[in-house]
């Protein structure tokens, strides 16, 4: 039996064609949600957590943490483990993880022009032409930043990315699903002992890419017949240096025979490598009006290898704080607009987990006290030691870290 690797466009009546396609082959329908539930049971890594890497929208974070990569290495394990299996349709964004390596896999994708979708969109949820348009874009955004993630090309509806390119508008959903049906009965995607190796060895690439990841590297991995090569494609000084840290990464995982280091069109010698570590605090917003101060805090901070982000006002900040869930918060009293004690009294009520250092220049006993009532980690005044700062910094990182894990 072989499996369908199906990829659409919303409002491309994709869920009748899968279900209509489900019944007529009697496959199994594997969504994004169970490849994320999997994932989640296999790593425990939150489920959502794992979700918000299928988001067009990466965290202001992501540099720093490497969180989104992370994410998509452990969703490349769930699938690469649910495709030793047949007879599947593997249906959404985690069907763009399946290499072209397994032939046996029959790659379709829905879609249609977008007077097509706006009126279904119409039809289907009661919108306004003009707001149906609007949410079509951003959803094929969406889409477009994934492939690109995962594939690298910039069109999620290249005709080089699918065996079977289906426009919905002209054709009824059971004659979609006929024509997929009839595509999976042919000889070419058949399962042969080199497409079910093929299966095996995306397993393998798949574990090493995810302990790479795990240790900071976010390293291109092939694998064939237990051979495993890693392609370099970030700058670095000391090549062999890196090329030996990887071999001694990858050599233990499971079902690898041999591994070689290659260095692919982006390697650059002269400049520097820097692998991701995770231990210093890596998710702090910084909230000043100050720009000129903050800005160079941010630098001094970035210097000692913390990573951060920078909110001017305190709107901004809450609204950076439901996108990109900072752990700490180093924030200022006075500002325009939502002051100092208003930003932090809203986050510990909504995220509480979240710490919060108090740093300004202006404050008085009685800020103080209202401050470390309402939950502050630490209450600082400008001018700020910068060592003093990092230590505080570490220790509410390390409380953030702690209050995460246990949740």
């Amino acid at each position: 039996m072989s499996i369908v690797s199906l990829f659409s466009g919303t409002f491309c009546e994709a869920e009748e064609i899968v279900h209509g396609l489900a019944e007529r082959t009697g496959y199994t329908h594997l969504s994004d949600d169970d490849i994320v539930r999997a994932a989640s049971e296999a790593s425990g890594v939150a489920s959502d957590k794992l979700a918000r890497s299928l988001s067009a929208k990466t965290s202001l974070f992501n540099n720093f943490t490497g969180e989104r990569e992370r994410s998509i290495a452990h969703l490349r394990c769930a699938v690469a483990r649910r495709l030793l299996e047949d007879g599947l349709i593997v249906n959404g964004f985690c069907s763009q993880l399946i290499p072209r390596s397994m032939s046996h896999v029959l790659r379709a994708c829905l879609i249609a022009d977008m007077a097509a979708r706006v009126d279904r969109a119409v039809a289907s949820e009661d919108m306004k032409s003009k707001d149906a348009a609007r949410l079509i874009r951003r959803q094929d955004e969406k889409r477009a930043a994934w492939v690109l993630a995962v594939t690298g090309s910039s069109d999620p509806w290249s005709p080089s990315l699918y065996d079977v390119l289906i426009p919905t508008d002209k054709t009824p959903p059971g004659e979609a699903v006929d024509l997929v049906a009839e595509n999976l009965a042919k000889d070419v995607v058949q399962t042969t002992p080199t497409s079910r190796q093929a299966a095996e060895d995306f397993v393998i690439a798949s574990r090493t890419q995810l302990e790479l990841a795990e240790h900071g590297h976010y390293i291109g991995v092939e694998c064939a017949d237990g051979a495993v090569t890693l392609t370099i494609n970030k700058h670095v000084l000391m090549l062999g240096r890196l090329e030996d840290e990887l071999k001694a990464i990858a050599d233990p995982v499971e079902g690898v025979r041999s591994v070689t280091t290659r260095v692919g069109k982006d390697f650059y010698k002269p400049d520097i490598y820097r692998r991701m570590d995770f231990e210093p605090p890596s998710r702090v917003l910084l909230v000043d009006d100050e720009r000129e101060f903050v800005q160079t805090l941010s630098e001094r901070l970035e210097m000692r290898d913390v990573g951060s982000a920078v909110a001017y006002d305190g709107e901004s900040a809450l609204r950076m704080v439901e996108d990109d869930e900072p752990e700490v918060i180093i924030l200022d009293l006075r500002m325009p607009g939502i002051d100092g004690i208003e930003v932090l009294r809203r986050v510990k009520n909504t995220h509480p987990q979240i710490e919060v250092i108090i740093l300004t220049g202006h404050g008085s006993d009685e800020d103080r006290k209202t401050c470390m009532e309402l939950g502050a980690f630490a209450y600082l005044q400008k001018p700020v030691d910068i060592e003093a700062l990092s230590e505080t910094l570490k220790q509410a990182n390390e409380k953030a870290r702690s209050g995460r894990a246990g949740e």
